[in-house]
C-alpha cells in the first residue's frame, strides 16, 4: 500500500456512524478519532451520546473526555489534535478514521483550514453585546462576507473576528482522504433519533445533568447546548419528563437538518447507504495497493 488514508466518516446524529466505524476499523486495522463538538466534553456521557466504554474497549477512539465542560476547545485546537493522531495511528501501522457530525471540525481536517489568533476577549465581549442586525450591519459596512447562516450571533462574530480572510474553502481535499457521507432516509433517521432519546432519558440523564449543574456554571457553552437545558427544565419542575423528550427528539432533529445541510455543500462526500459503505472502502483500498 503506497500509503495509509484517511477514512472520513460524517453523517447527521443517530445515522448509525458510531457502530460501523467500529466495524469497519475492526476489519480494516483502524483507530477512530471522533469529530464531535459534544463528545469532546468530560462528565458529559449520557447527554452527548458518547461511544459506550465497550464500544470503546472494541476499537481505540480518540477525541473524547478531551476537556472539562467549563474550558474552551476551538475548530483549531481540533485540527491540531486531529493531524497529531493521525499521525501517531500511521506510525502504528494503522488507518485513522475521522468519524463525526461536526462539520467546522471535519472541514478543518479535509480541507486544511487556516485560522487565525486567538480571538482578543475585550473585542469579542463587545460584539457579543450587539443585535443581530447589528452585526450583519457592521459587516456589510467592513466588506465582511456574511456567514452562510447570518442569524446565527455566534457565526456573524466569527466571520468578523477573521475579517476578510476568504482563504478556507472546500475547493481542495487532502489528497489521502477517502470520505463517506452516511445517506439515511428522513422517516429511518426519525425513528432512530427517536429511539436514542428515549435510551438517554432511561441511561440516567437526569441524574447526570444534576452532577454536572452542581460541579459547573450554566454560563459554559457546554452547559448551555446538548439536552442538559431541556433536562433542567424537568429537574426545576418546569415541563414534564414527556414533554423533555418531545422537546430533545425536535431538538436533535434539527441538528440532523443543519449537519446535513453543512455536508450536502461538500461535492467530496460520496454518500452510501450503511450497508454500502463496507465493499465501497474495500475496493477504494484495493486500489491503493
Amino acid at each position: 500500500m503506497k500509503k495509509l488514508p484517511l477514512i472520513v466518516i460524517v453523517g447527521p446524529t443517530a445515522s448509525g456512524k458510531t457502530a460501523l466505524a467500529i466495524k469497519l476499523a475492526k476489519q480494516f486495522n483502524g483507530e477512530i478519532i471522533c469529530a464531535d463538538s459534544r463528545t469532546i466534553y468530560q462528565e458529559m456521557n449520557i447527554g452527548t451520546a458518547k461511544p459506550t466504554q465497550k464500544e470503546q474497549e472494541q476499537v481505540k477512539h480518540w477525541g473524547i473526555d478531551l476537556i472539562a465542560p467549563d474550558e474552551k476547545f476551538t475548530a483549531a485546537d481540533f485540527q491540531k489534535y486531529a493531524n497529531d493522531k493521525i499521525h501517531e495511528i500511521r506510525l502504528r501501522s494503522k488507518i485513522p478514521f475521522l468519524v463525526g457530525g461536526s462539520g467546522l471540525y471535519v472541514d478543518a481536517v479535509i480541507f486544511d483550514y487556516k485560522f487565525g489568533d486567538a480571538a482578543d476577549e475585550k473585542i469579542r465581549e463587545e460584539l457579543n453585546k450587539m443585535t443581530v442586525r447589528e452585526l450583519q450591519d457592521y459587516c456589510e459596512k467592513h466588506n465582511i462576507p456574511l456567514p452562510k447562516n447570518r442569524e446565527n450571533k455566534r457565526y456573524l462574530v466569527r466571520s468578523i473576528e477573521r475579517g476578510n480572510d476568504s482563504e478556507n474553502s472546500r475547493d481542495k481535499i487532502r489528497d489521502d482522504a477517502i470520505t463517506i457521507g452516511i445517506d439515511i432516509a428522513k422517516g429511518e433517521l426519525r425513528e432512530r433519533i427517536a429511539k436514542r432519546t428515549r435510551e438517554i432519558f432511561d441511561g440516567g440523564i437526569e441524574a447526570e445533568t444534576k452532577q454536572l449543574a452542581k460541579k459547573y456554571s450554566w454560563d459554559s457553552e457546554a452547559m448551555k447546548s446538548n439536552i442538559y437545558p431541556i433536562v433542567w427544565r424537568i429537574l426545576s419542575g418546569g415541563i414534564s419528563r414527556d414533554e423533555a423528550i418531545r422537546l430533545a427528539e425536535i431538538a436533535d432533529w434539527h441538528l440532523a437538518k443543519k449537519q446535513l445541510t453543512w455536508f450536502r455543500r461538500n461535492p467530496q462526500i460520496k454518500w452510501l447507504k450503511r450497508n454500502e459503505v463496507e465493499k465501497y472502502l474495500r475496493e477504494k483500498l484495493e486500489s491503493l495497493v
